[in-house]
């Protein structure tokens, strides 16, 4: 899901809290959550700092937010056409590459951990739900996909495997900005699940 900036989302006619997400959103995936504040995203979305608190009380509050946000998009995508596994994969590999702009913002839940240990637990559990969201839909298409793989790698860590590569190649996109290296390291993926 591409994130949009203020004026394009309240173009398309949406609320001040579906704005507030949405560039809390982008400045989650390209600054990190230590990397704005309210008043940012207040100066964003055209509304006084203390407009944001009738929204969500906490910067917390918003974060949670942003990634229940992302956990229901996650899911309302993977339900939205019916794949074979190879198209399915395909297109979580191009939903990473395109949807979070590899090489220019990083996954909402990413974006989180280098503040892991000032972040509180609510906020913690919220990343954990998408991360588990997407691990737990990667097991079902690697499971149709490589039924026969002859592999002492249960099919679950494949699975976390994958998501960890797909987080990787965003940061390592993020820090050359460029596309191609998340492009590069998607085919050693698919290499190695082919092998």
């Amino acid at each position: 899901m591409n994130s949009t900036s203020a004026t394009s989302v309240e173009a398309a006619g949406a609320t001040t809290r579906e704005q507030i997400l949405s560039v809390a959103r982008e400045l989650i995936q390209t600054r990190s959550y230590l990397g704005f504040s309210f008043q940012d995203v207040a100066d964003k979305v055209g509304i006084r700092k203390p407009s944001l608190y009738h929204h969500f009380p906490t910067k917390e509050a918003l974060g949670i937010a942003v990634l229940q946000d992302a956990t229901q998009a996650f899911k309302h995508w993977t339900g939205a056409k019916v794949r074979t596994p190879q198209a399915a994969l395909d297109a979580y590999l191009r939903m990473y590459r395109d949807g979070l702009r590899a090489g220019f913002g990083v996954c909402p839940a990413g974006a989180l951990a280098p503040g892991w240990d000032v972040i509180n637990d609510e906020l913690r559990q919220a990343v954990r739900e998408l991360r588990s969201t997407q691990v737990l839909w990667l097991t079902g298409v690697l499971g149709a996909l490589l039924p026969e793989r002859k592999s002492a790698t249960p099919v679950g860590e494949l699975a976390a495997y994958v998501f960890a590569v797909c987080q990787g190649a965003l940061l390592a996109a993020r820090m050359t900005g460029r596309v191609d290296d998340f492009d590069e390291s998607m085919v050693q993926l698919k290499r190695s699940l082919a092998g």
